[in-house]
């Protein structure tokens, strides 16, 4: 690790795509308030960021939770898929579903495209019962909430809800007040019929087959991005506040 004006800089590194990578936060005001307010989260909400190795997750990931589309959105946006009907409450909280996340975040936020064109994500709620909406207090809302608005340097630039039930709207009520109104105006939700409105959004040949693509299966995309986490076993264990 070196540093530029006081404020840490990983050193380069490769993507899973190729492209040549670095974590810098900037030395603006804005990017210092940023860096400030992310190690200020990570020591409040240790439940979720103190381990970022793998293996607290590992049967999440091999569960085909979460993949991440092998090219980006016309935008140049990342994209990034969650299958909820793959959570087990039973076995894994909303804690560690969320550490999922930021795991991927921590890798993604390295490339110099995902720093200026951020991501994008979509939630598949296909499978979506009352046990998970259980696991979402207000207090767990609350965390989720400030790392999309103020306490992760990535732009959330879409948050594209499928398959989402009636039920699941009164735990959205709960988060959505914890949002800034720009982060509202980004949250799409299509319903079951979403095949025609998500590819207004983002075109077939970056989707899975699942949804309507062209591209490779959501399972081989989930498999892909759980091998690029688990080898990336090494810079996770020397971010996480926990050896």
């Amino acid at each position: 690790m070196t540093s530029v004006g006081g404020l840490p800089v990983r050193r380069w590194r490769p993507s899973p795509s190729g492209e040549v990578v670095q974590l810098t936060f900037g030395a603006g005001s804005e990017n210092q308030e940023l860096l400030k307010n992310y190690q200020k989260w990570r020591i409040e909400c240790p439940e979720i960021s103190a381990d970022l190795q793998p293996s607290s997750v590992l049967g999440l990931l091999q569960a085909g939770y979460h993949g991440v589309l092998r090219s980006r959105d016309p935008h140049g946006s990342k994209v990034l898929i969650y299958r909820i009907g793959q959570w087990d409450p039973s076995v894994f909280t909303a804690y560690d579903v969320f550490r999922v996340s930021l795991i991927t975040s921590e890798l993604i936020v390295k490339e110099i495209e995902t720093q200026r064109n951020g991501v994008k994500a979509i939630f598949d709620l296909q499978g979506w019962r009352f046990a998970h909406a259980f696991q979402i207090s207000p207090a767990v809302a609350k965390k989720i909430a400030a790392v999309l608005t103020d306490s992760f340097p990535l732009k959330v630039r879409g948050i594209h809800l499928i398959n989402e039930p009636l039920f699941f709207h009164p735990v959205f009520a709960l988060i959505k007040p914890f949002l800034t109104e720009k982060i509202k105006q980004r949250v799409h939700m299509h319903g079951s019929n979403y095949l025609q409105s998500l590819t207004e959004h983002f075109p077939v040949s970056i989707l899975p087959q699942e949804y309507g693509g062209e591209e490779v299966s959501i399972e081989e995309l989930a498999k892909e991005w759980t091998d690029f986490i688990t080898a990336s076993s090494d810079y996770l264990k020397s971010i996480s506040l926990v050896a």
